[in-house]
């Protein structure tokens, strides 16, 4: 099954705004270029304070692989303490 992941990451003022800017490019390229990601997107909204966020994966074990990299990652630690807003779904 696949696994989507979709959401919002939250910041609390424009500093945790800024930081989500400075890391999320290379986050973006990172995780695109992981095996089993089909789909990662990261979009503003109306509100800058606020990113609307869906990923998609091939299975589990993919997606499960992508949360230990940006766990560990430069991008984990420069988004410590951000609001993240997410509901994961697996699709047949």
């Amino acid at each position: 099954m696949k696994v989507a992941l979709t959401g919002h990451l939250r910041c609390a003022d424009q500093a945790e705004a800024d930081r989500v800017m400075a890391g999320l490019e290379t986050h973006t390229r990172l995780t695109r270029a992981e095996p089993g990601c089909l789909s990662f997107d990261v979009t503003p909204t109306n509100d800058p304070l606020v990113w609307h966020v869906a990923e998609l994966f091939t299975d589990r074990a993919a997606f499960d692989a992508h949360q230990a990299r940006a766990g560990a990652s430069d991008w984990a630690k420069l988004t410590a303490g951000i609001k993240r807003d997410y509901g994961i779904t697996e699709i047949p």
